[in-house]
């Protein structure tokens, strides 16, 4: 499971000419599952985003959490995180886990979170999106976990 991860001042995502999800401070997670992942890993990385201490204090140190700040999150389904691109020109998706199993695990994620206190918006699974987002800092995580290293 890897989980993309932008701390912002705003971001919204759009599909089909519709606005599905948009929150204003937060964090935009960007969610993949590989064929080797299973549940387990769901609230690991549950609880590591709602803990991550990204950010600033009062002294200017990242050291508050997203339950520290009340901030939200925008989560979108991103089987392309999974791309194997070592070889070639052209990306190999084929360690992306299937689309039925992947929509499961990410709506249980999206959950989790939740469960922890975290208004959580989204994009749709499976469909072209638009997402607009303005990167506070810039700060960008990539967050992965797989049974063997949780």
């Amino acid at each position: 499971m890897k989980v993309l991860v932008q701390r912002v001042k705003e971001a919204s995502c759009q599909s089909g000419g519709t606005t599905t999800g948009a929150i204003a401070n937060g964090l935009v997670l960007f969610v993949s599952f590989n064929k080797s992942d299973d549940e387990s890993l769901i609230p690991l990385l549950a609880k590591k985003i709602a803990n991550l201490r990204i950010f600033e204090d009062e002294e200017g140190k990242m050291n508050l959490s997203l339950l520290d700040k009340g901030y939200a999150v925008l989560s979108i389904s991103q089987f392309t995180l999974e791309a194997k691109t070592r070889k070639g020109n052209r990306p190999s998706f084929t360690e992306a886990l299937a689309p039925d199993l992947a929509n499961t695990y990410y709506q249980q994620f999206n959950k989790a979170l939740e469960k922890k206190g975290i208004p959580v918006a989204t994009g749709v699974f499976k469909e072209h999106m638009d997402i607009t987002l303005t990167n506070d800092g810039p700060v960008t995580l990539l967050i992965e976990r797989t049974k063997d290293n949780d």
